[in-house]
């Protein structure tokens, strides 16, 4: 019981680093915040925007432009580019995770999904789960500690 406790303390406080971290975002109409911890390490992190070397722009007429990158995304292909392995890790991520992020999410062996916030579809979720990825909701308003 004192370690289930522990964890969700500590869940409560990664997806709070998860929200502040989606500041670093310059989108708009939502800014979402990612990270990947692996034995109570972050090991990598991102937020949705552009790729680099493109403007900071993510929307055009109150619309999401295609290049623009989820917050997973960005976490996941991050450790592409450094010697850290995601095999059983926990991503912490203030959105609930679109399909394709999903996708993302299994084949890089994350084991575990913490969220903070649901979205309009919940496809994503639904494969995380039929991939016996362990999914969690958090509402981290009412969790302060």
């Amino acid at each position: 019981m004192l370690m289930d406790d522990k964890q969700q303390k500590l869940d409560i406080r990664y997806l709070r680093m998860a929200k502040i971290w989606a500041e670093n975002s310059y989108c708009k109409r939502r800014q979402v915040g990612a990270l990947v911890v692996k034995d109570q390490m972050i090991i990598s992190d991102g937020y949705n925007g552009t790729p680099s070397g493109f403007d900071n722009v993510c929307e055009e007429n109150n619309v999401t432009l295609p290049y623009v990158l989820h917050a997973e995304a960005n976490a996941i292909t991050k450790l592409a580019r450094s010697s850290n392995n995601s095999d059983g890790a926990t991503l912490y991520v203030t959105d609930a995770p679109c399909i394709e992020c999903s996708k993302l999410i299994i084949q890089a062996g994350i084991k575990r999904v913490v969220y903070a916030r649901n979205y309009r579809l919940d496809d994503g979720i639904r494969l995380l789960k039929q991939a016996n990825i362990e999914v969690e909701y958090k509402n981290i308003e009412d969790n302060v500690s």
